[in-house]
């Protein structure tokens, strides 16, 4: 029999036939800067230098995790999208930065169009949520090194910020606050081991302390805490910013506490969310390791003065979002 890429399990068609079907989604993001349509070897983005002083390019990249897995087993792939651009995009934002454009990876065991076409949507959604623009990405259909069903994604943001404006930790001091706001559910942190603990449960199951299904709780859309930092910026001071990932609080905004300088935390500030609750119960997992692997309730944290504790409560109370005094700094 003649050998063909097709018989080798790579459909060129496919492929034609997604970038068919993607191709609006990403258009329907584009702004004034973007100079490329998509196609070409590289996407064209115009910085407009003369709205900047000292303008910092701020990037970052990351993916989902097993969460994709969760999403596969429910054949529900419209959020996927959201969850990675918002995760993006919190990473740069609390540096201080304003998202420009996006970029993704997605692999596949067998490229379905369909799939592809709804996880790009995703983006899409999020993409304009946040003010950037989806300006290229790559598919690839890799059979051998991922099963017919599954598939993987990555993607890469760029932002910019004022030099002046970069958030980097470095005025953070002694006696400083830590003030927390609430996640959306797990985000995109911990799916493996949250995995592994509920695998006796079926993704339809409904719990009585659970508002969605397994599943759909834990499909809930990492949350994006643009708009927040945005305004923060305009009416607080602020010394440092922490997006709670992989780590948990105190893994994550260790990163960003000077030298010298550690953290004390009040665990009993916030009551920690049922699914959370339930994972730990499921699994009889220690509180040390629930901090650790998961957001528990807190996906964003700010570093501000104790002067400024008012105007953080009254500026996230005007945005729907409720301030929560978590400890300190000492």
């Amino acid at each position: 029999m003649e050998q063909t890429y097709k018989n080798a399990g790579v459909d060129i068609r496919a492929g034609e036939e997604t970038v068919k079907k993607i191709k609006g989604f990403a258009k329907s993001t584009f702004n004034e800067n973007v100079l490329s349509d998509l196609g070409l070897f590289g996407g064209f983005f115009e910085l407009k230098k003369d709205n900047y002083s000292e303008p910092v390019l701020v990037s970052s990249v990351d993916g989902v995790g097993t969460k994709l897995k969760v999403a596969i087993a429910m054949e529900l792939h419209s959020t996927i999208g959201q969850d990675l651009v918002n995760h993006c995009v919190n990473d740069i934002a609390v540096c201080g930065a304003k998202p420009l454009f996006f970029l993704d990876y997605l692999a596949f065991g067998k490229l379905n169009p369909e799939t592809a076409s709804s996880i790009v949507e995703g983006f899409s959604i999020a993409c304009k949520q946040n003010g950037c623009a989806l300006i290229g990405g790559e598919t690839a259909e890799m059979p051998g090194v991922y099963q017919k069903d599954d598939y993987d994604l990555s993607g890469t943001i760029v932002g910019v910020v004022e030099k002046k404006e970069v958030i980097d930790g470095k005025k953070i001091a002694k006696g400083d606050v830590l003030i927390g706001f609430q996640s959306n559910g797990l985000h995109t942190n911990g799916y493996s081991l949250a995995r592994k603990v509920l695998e006796n449960f079926s993704f339809e199951q409904k719990f009585d302390e659970l508002e969605l299904s397994l599943g759909n709780e834990l499909l809930r859309v990492h949350k994006s805490y643009l708009n927040l930092i945005s305004h923060l910026k305009k009416d607080v001071e602020i010394h440092g910013l922490s997006h709670i990932t992989g780590g948990g609080i105190i893994g994550n905004t260790k990163r960003i506490i000077p030298e010298g300088l550690s953290l004390k935390i009040n665990w009993d500030a916030w009551k920690v969310p049922n699914l959370f609750k339930l994972i730990q119960k499921t699994g009889n997992i220690s509180d040390e390791e629930m901090r650790e692997v998961f957001n528990i309730g807190i996906g964003l944290i700010a570093v501000v003065s104790k002067s400024e504790i008012d105007k953080v409560i009254e500026t996230a109370k005007t945005l729907g979002e409720t301030a929560i005094l978590l400890g300190e700094v000492i």
